[in-house]
């Protein structure tokens, strides 16, 4: 039975998803369901040592040739990696699912969310993942930025989120300043001025944003100007505050773009 014909897929069942506690690590539970789940889209127990063995750069066990054997060998090389590399193995399985990459990467995601991993797959890269009201806020804002051929805007967004998925550290003043700088671009674009900053352009044009929202809106410009373009030292946003900021810049510009179509 395949995952799509079980009975919460047929019935439009899906479990909550789990408060992200998992950034940096890759628990045991996670790199055996990895496993299972890339057997389950159909890669055989030799093909997935392949991938590992090449991510890893180890040879294979040339005295193990039974399914049994490869896939305990693979269980033993999956759980004695470091954990970074376990992310890694997961975009190369999905590189070599041999055309069903489409079935490894929702089920590995969904697995993600149960899990609290605070990760996902999209597109075959690992990126990171942040709350559902983050990615739900996120997701929006590329679908609108890309629908209505605002390239730049989508680019920085895309910036921001690179940066706070950049590993073994984040790169926090930069998921800030990009995700500002993704609503600034939109907020130019409709107040017909390319060269003025955000704060300028609420002031300037006072029908953008409702009141009293566009204070809000001005003073987490602030906030990004003090910590990511003028950071001070002991100033630098924490991971909670970049995501915050990437998410209200997110959801702001699409508000913008929605209800000011030109």
């Amino acid at each position: 039975m395949t995952s799509s014909e079980r009975f919460s897929k047929r019935h439009g069942y899906r479990p909550r998803d789990v408060e992200i506690r998992v950034r940096d690590d890759a628990p045991s539970s996670m790199r055996s369901a990895m496993v299972q789940i890339a057997i389950e889209v159909g890669l055989q127990p030799s093909q997935l040592r392949e991938i590992l063995c090449r991510v890893l750069r180890v040879a294979p066990n040339p005295n193990n040739w039974s399914d049994p054997n490869v896939l305990e060998e693979v269980e033993g090389l999956i759980q004695g990696c470091e954990w970074f590399r376990v992310y890694d193995i997961a975009e190369a399985v999905y590189d070599h699912s041999l055309g069903r990459a489409d079935e490894f990467e929702p089920e590995l995601n969904e697995y993600f969310r149960e899990a609290g991993i605070g990760w996902q797959l999209v597109e075959g890269r690992i990126q990171v993942r942040g709350p559902e009201s983050f990615e739900v806020a996120v997701g929006s804002a590329k679908i609108v930025l890309q629908e209505t051929g605002r390239q730049t805007a989508g680019s920085e967004i895309h910036e921001a989120l690179a940066h706070l998925s950049r590993r073994p550290v984040p790169d926090l003043t930069g998921a800030v300043h990009h995700a500002m700088a993704s609503l600034e671009c939109v907020a130019r674009g409709l107040a017909g001025d390319p060269k003025a900053p955000l704060g300028a352009i609420l002031k300037r044009h006072p029908n953008l944003i409702p009141k009293p929202l566009d204070v809000a809106v001005d003073k987490a410009w602030g906030y990004a100007s003090e910590r990511a373009r003028h950071i001070r030292e002991g100033e630098a946003p924490t991971y909670q505050d970049a995501e915050l900021v990437v998410g209200l810049a997110a959801t702001v510009a699409t508000y913008l773009v929605r209800n000011h179509r030109q």
